[in-house]
């Protein structure tokens, strides 16, 4: 019965983007079914292939090797931090934020060397030519893989100012499915570490499916270019690193008072219900209002509503306090519930970033066609919720 409530809940969420379609005449089918046949090979490898399972674990290896190498560091400056009794843990701050400021300047390296500018490049080349897809939103979908929502769109500043504003909205509504790889070594601190592998890949291809459907663009040839970027000398490389460690350092810091500020708030609106129903709280109002979508990922309903609460507060506030919601009893969560939380938490889908993403487009808005994307901003919420609950929809097909 679950099983056929996980498969009847995919084709309800397409079915969901094809009723706000702006232009339901102008879907790509063609598109859409080779994108839609990849994700469910890419969920099946990764979910039952023991070929599949054997990358994930590698690349999993890989991220805890990267953390291991950032607590020599984090050692060397917080020491007494570390030192936890036995059966203790590292507090969020010190386990999960700081490892941060080591890893994201290396992969800022990785791209200033030219790496990982290589594989966006060859890879978003690979999806536009056998999903028929624009060239650039291709190179977009495999950017956002790398980079953070502001980062992504930073970079592609150039092409944003010469696109038209309905293409303008697409690339809005990705970057709410965006994730940073920097990242990903602080989720895999709070969640398990092969579901949140597994998602990254799943989303990409998921935000071209949703983003299809819900705003199909059609280009001429003379617009399916990619602007030819900058050739501004570049930064030397020691002055490029001191830029990245401040950033990664101010990205911890944002995150660590982000995290503070909504799970005060979340606390002071659940004081303030009880005041009328005792027992009443934010994380059960939003597990009701969620329940028919997570039933519909093949749960059971005590479990649906679980899911319900974990991921409206996913949404209402950001993925770091969905996880920290669940640490420590995720472990006791079936499996099949254990993937829906892990895949439906890893993207930057939430109101915060829909202000992130307003915020970019505000302060370049007299150098390009943004209008679509200030008068479209609920698109934003339903392309990244969309987006999530496809993802973790096809991961939940083969894991019970």
């Amino acid at each position: 019965m679950e099983l056929v409530a996980n498969i009847v809940g995919i084709a309800v969420f397409l079915g969901i983007a094809v009723a706000f379609s702006k232009d339901r005449r102008g879907i790509n089918w063609v598109s859409v079914g080779i994108l839609l046949a990849l994700n469910v090979a890419l969920a099946l490898i990764f979910m039952k292939s023991e070929t599949g399972r054997n990358a994930v674990a590698m690349a999993a290896s890989g991220f805890t090797a990267m953390v291991d190498i950032a607590f020599d560091g984090i050692r060397m400056v917080t020491a007494s931090s570390l030192n936890i009794p036995e059966g203790g843990n590292v507090d969020f701050f010190v386990g999960a934020l700081l490892p941060i400021i080591f890893v994201v300047p290396l992969f800022d390296i990785l791209t200033y060397i030219g790496l990982l500018p290589l594989i966006v490049k060859y890879v978003g080349k690979a999806i536009a030519l056998v999903a028929r897809l624009p060239k650039f939103e291709s190179f977009f979908s495999i950017e956002m893989m790398f980079l953070g929502n502001v980062e992504v769109l930073a970079v592609s500043a150039l092409q944003i100012k010469r696109n038209e504003g309905r293409r303008n909205l697409t690339l809005a509504m990705m970057c709410m499915s965006c994730v940073s790889a920097a990242i990903l070594a602080s989720y895999m601190s709070l969640m398990p570490k092969d579901y949140i592998l597994a998602a990254v890949p799943l989303n990409v291809v998921n935000v071209l499916i949703i983003t299809q459907i819900l705003n199909p663009v059609r280009l001429t040839p003379e617009q399916d270019t990619i602007a030819t970027l900058s050739t501004e000398e570049r930064e030397p490389f020691f002055s490029f690193l001191s830029t990245s460690i401040i950033n990664a350092g101010k990205l911890a810091l944002i995150i660590a008072a982000t995290v503070m500020a909504f799970v005060s708030l979340v606390s002071l609106i659940d004081s303030t219900l009880g005041l009328f129903s005792e027992g009443l709280k934010v994380s059960t109002i939003l597990g009701y209002l969620m329940f028919p979508l997570a039933w519909l990922l093949g749960t059971s309903p005590a479990e649906a509503l679980q899911l319900g609460e974990f991921m409206g507060l996913k949404v209402v506030t950001n993925e770091f306090v969905a996880m920290l919601s669940v640490q420590g009893q995720i472990d006791g969560f079936s499996e099949h519930l254990r993937c829906l939380c892990t895949v439906f938490a890893t993207s930057f889908c939430n109101f915060g970033t829909v202000g992130i993403v307003c915020g970019f487009f505000a302060g370049i808005k007299s150098k390009c066609q943004c209008n679509e994307v200030f008068t479209n901003v609920s698109y934003l919420i339903l392309s990244g919720v969309l987006v999530s609950l496809m993802s973790a929809g096809l991961a939940g097909l083969f894991v019970w």
